[in-house]
């Protein structure tokens, strides 16, 4: 698959493959106008047939510290927490790392499954 990326105003075609991702050319590419909406599609290269929606809720973002891959999802929508509870297992560096809620609240939305690589400061969750 191929797609056009704009870093830094400069555009560039990028063609994905299972998993890799190379440049192969900078064409002229007309620009495009993106709108915010409230969903948007992420497509992650290391995982590039697997396509996220991220609907943006309500409540504070729990964001992962670090990049890596999430091994356990420990709480559902809806479920109570209060701060310091163990929300998450991200791997990073094949070490087991517990994600811990930054407040009390309710979960009103969970934003990852597991298996999911997630970037610094992506959101997990949601916690209002």
């Amino acid at each position: 698959m191929k797609y056009i990326v704009t870093i830094n105003d400069n555009n560039y075609e990028v063609e994905v493959e299972r998993g890799k991702a190379s440049i192969v050319g900078t064409n002229d590419v007309a620009k495009v106008v993106v709108q915010k909406v409230e969903t948007t599609r992420v497509v992650t290269p290391a995982i590039a047939e697997q396509a996220v929606t991220t609907i943006v809720g309500e409540g504070d973002p729990l964001k992962a510290p670090m990049p890596g891959t999430i091994l356990k999802i420990i709480v559902t929508e809806g479920d109570k927490v209060k701060k310091g509870d163990v929300l998450f297992i991200l791997e990073a560096m094949k070490m087991e790392n517990e994600i811990t809620a930054t407040n009390d609240g309710v979960v009103t939305q969970i934003l990852v499954t597991k298996g999911m690589l997630v970037a610094t400061n992506d959101v997990l969750a949601r916690i209002q």
